[in-house]
């Protein structure tokens, strides 16, 4: 996933208001309500091509799923289209409410419950081949109502950038990268400078919900079904990065003049930030001369922690070959496929099988990788965009807030969606 998805999915807006609100006017018409779920036959019109509908980081990204599905119905015999969408959420959500859905299309985790709820989705997850292959945080991810509904096509996770000059202009070397939170305190007080902020990073919780999982919280529990918004982990971890922020070594990246954590670093107007793997294509083409290295953010309280970002590849209870377009994901969530990807546009393959290759591909960027293994995602519930985006508005006083206060609010929020 390149920096354009990802921001799409994290940034301060958080939100597909407009794709759920459509969605709801999609039937997921002609088929049961069990055919739209593993425990139905697939249909198998041999006779009907598939249309597949992508959001697009750029020309890279387009050209290697065109090749990929070029690729596949040559060898299938099947014929298939990719479209790029301008607006994904909205192109999406109108093919829905007109029951003429694409067969096959990207779907972030905050739309997964709109489309699901409503049987536009065909919940397939359980009838892929290498459906074992996919870690099982994305999985997670994609499960709603105890049920996998689709493959995952690649995600991100945040961990530390570190600005190798100004590290060791501070007079800092390799043991004094941070593990914990006291030593992220200290080292972002040692690069602290009248040019530089040691740490700086977006206002959002897609960016500060890391330290809250390092504290052992998350918005909500594994599937969804409880609020855990106000805990006191939680707490600990936005009070953690309000005295950060008190203390002066830690900026918002739009308190610094700069519009992301990345733009910050890359003008090395901080030493230090926190995002995630799509950074590397702004580093490369925006900030080629700063030099950086990648390291695990640090434990807190509860351990190692940190926040992942992904799509899956959807398909429609309405596609009438749904066969192919089961065979067209795994195609395209293969192990040659997805390193193919990676090494086209960037994105972290989902599938354990890969990870070997990928780490020897991309050695200065294993730290991502690894934080597979202790990654959380965002809530599935619907509607939990919306309430994620309040939180986002209240996150940005942070500094002169009350973190039980913002809490509580978010609590109240998400409570309601439950009910």
């Amino acid at each position: 996933m390149q920096r354009r998805n990802s921001r799409l999915l994290i940034g301060a807006g958080l939100t597909v208001v407009g794709a759920l609100t459509l969605s709801a006017c999609g039937s997921g018409s002609g088929f049961s309500s069990d055919s739209a779920t593993t425990g139905g036959e697939l249909t198998s019109d041999s006779s009907q091509g598939l249309s597949v509908l992508i959001g697009s980081s750029g020309d890279a990204e387009t050209a290697a799923v065109n090749a990929a599905v070029a690729a596949w119905a040559k060898t299938s015999g099947t014929n298939a289209e990719v479209s790029v969408a301008s607006d994904l959420n909205q192109q999406l959500a109108q093919g829905f409410a007109a029951q003429k859905p694409a067969d096959v299309f990207y779907l972030s985790t905050d739309a997964l419950a709109g489309y699901a709820s409503n049987g536009s989705l065909l919940a397939y997850g359980d009838n892929l081949a290498n459906k074992d292959d996919f870690y099982p945080s994305l999985v997670s991810a994609f499960t709603y109502d105890g049920e996998f509904y689709c493959a995952p096509k690649d995600f991100s996770t945040l961990q530390l950038l570190i600005n190798t000059d100004l590290w060791a202009q501070a007079g800092l070397t390799d043991a004094d990268i941070p593990t914990t939170w006291n030593e992220l305190a200290t080292v972002s007080a040692t690069l602290t400078t009248d040019s530089q902020v040691g740490l700086a990073l977006g206002s959002e919780y897609a960016r500060l919900g890391a330290f809250m999982a390092q504290a052992g919280g998350s918005l909500m529990n594994e599937d969804s079904t409880e609020a855990t918004a106000n805990s006191p982990e939680n707490v600990a971890g936005l009070e953690y990065a309000q005295t950060l922020l008190n203390d002066g070594v830690m900026s918002y990246a739009s308190e610094i003049g700069a519009g992301w954590g990345g733009e910050a670093f890359g003008k090395q107007l901080s030493a230090m930030t926190i995002e995630g793997n799509w950074i590397t294509g702004a580093m490369t083409n925006d900030f080629p001369d700063v030099n950086y290295t990648v390291a695990e953010l640090p434990a807190g309280p509860e351990g190692k922690g940190t926040l992942q970002f992904t799509n899956c590849w959807g398909i429609a209870a309405d596609s009438p070959n749904q066969t192919a377009a089961l065979n067209l994901v795994e195609q395209l969530t293969s192990k040659d496929a997805q390193l193919t990807f990676s090494e086209e546009f960037g994105p972290m393959p989902s599938i354990m099988s890969a990870a070997a290759e990928w780490k020897s591909a991309n050695p200065t960027l294993i730290p991502f990788l690894d934080g597979a293994d202790y990654a959380q995602g965002v809530p599935i519930v619907q509607g939990a965009a919306d309430v994620v985006s309040d939180l986002n508005a209240q996150l940005e006083s942070l500094k002169t807030g009350n973190a039980q206060a913002i809490l509580d609010s978010t609590q109240k929020n998400l409570q309601a969606l439950l009910k």
